[in-house]
């Protein structure tokens, strides 16, 4: 799968500036919200502007993202303090207001923990379909391994379909400080993955530049749409228990499982599995 250079990434040795950047994630915005991936205010994405110190450009909170304009995007540093336009610090356990402008999305320590623990160049947040519902169905599983698929070498790194790609699920956390310390626990604890899921909320996914980010994004959202609509028909895609070293189960198995969920057989199965997810916050 060839891959080539994109008007997101810069040339080598080449900087980009805050304003640069702002233009890119601002059309990145517009873009998966007509792709379904970031609906009403939902998403947050984020790109490096400089290392040393850590400061990121990154999208604000309860902004429309199918009108996010370039003139929106802050500047944050290392804390997640706002050192352009008009946002306000960012506290790690409150809840976003109804309507902002020129505010830190309420993820940003998941953006910059991701920066520095995977050192990405930017970090992209999606709230699609197929996220939320198979990060809430097998949350109980601890993530969702897929392999098998070409779309797979799109990945970075990645060069056969016998790739298998592990996505961790994490509980979703109004407290973002304590999100941002289970993100970092399974960045760690699962160095060769290329994002995580947050339970019953969406994907998030980097790269060492906006290309390589959006590419990945591409990349899930199409794996993980494939894996939802096996299931939905009675087919399966490669999904794994949460074991210390979490194995594939073989699609005939997942299949049976599946349609004795269907028909009723699994009844116990079932009921054992059912989860109740309580409200989150204000999306984005």
């Amino acid at each position: 799968m060839a891959r080539r250079a994109s008007k997101n990434s810069a040339e080598p040795g080449e900087r980009k500036t805050f304003r640069e950047f702002a233009v890119s994630l601002a059309a990145i915005g517009r873009e998966f919200h007509g792709r379904g991936w970031a609906l009403g205010t939902s998403g947050n994405f984020s790109a490096v502007v400089s290392r040393k110190p850590l400061t990121l450009a990154i999208t604000p909170t309860g902004v429309d993202k199918s009108a996010l304009a370039a003139n929106e995007i802050l500047e944050v540093d290392a804390a997640g303090r706002a050192r352009n336009g008009s946002g306000q610090s960012l506290k790690s356990n409150t809840r976003s207001p109804e309507k902002s402008s020129g505010i830190a999305s309420a993820e940003t320590l998941l953006h910059l923990t991701v920066a520095r623990v995977r050192g990405a160049g930017a970090v992209l947040h999606t709230h699609s379909i197929w996220g939320t519902v198979l990060s809430s169905e097998y949350a109980h599983r601890g993530g969702i391994a897929i392999e098998g698929y070409e779309m797979l070498k799109g990945l970075a790194g990645v060069h056969t379909h016998e790739h298998r790609e592990w996505l961790p699920i994490l509980e979703n956390r109004q407290n973002r400080k304590s999100l941002a310390g289970s993100a970092q626990r399974a960045l760690e604890e699962h160095p060769a993955s290329h994002g995580f899921l947050l339970r019953g909320h969406g994907l998030y996914t980097w790269g060492r530049d906006l290309a390589e980010a959006k590419r990945h994004v591409e990349i899930l959202e199409f794996l993980l749409e494939v894996v939802g609509r096996r299931l939905s028909v009675g087919s399966a895609g490669s999904v794994s228990s949460a074991d210390s070293v979490p194995s594939v189960l073989s699609v005939p198995s997942v299949l049976s499982e599946f349609s004795a969920c269907k028909t009723g057989r699994s009844g116990n199965r079932r009921r054992s599995g059912r989860r109740k997810y309580g409200a989150g916050s204000h999306p984005g």
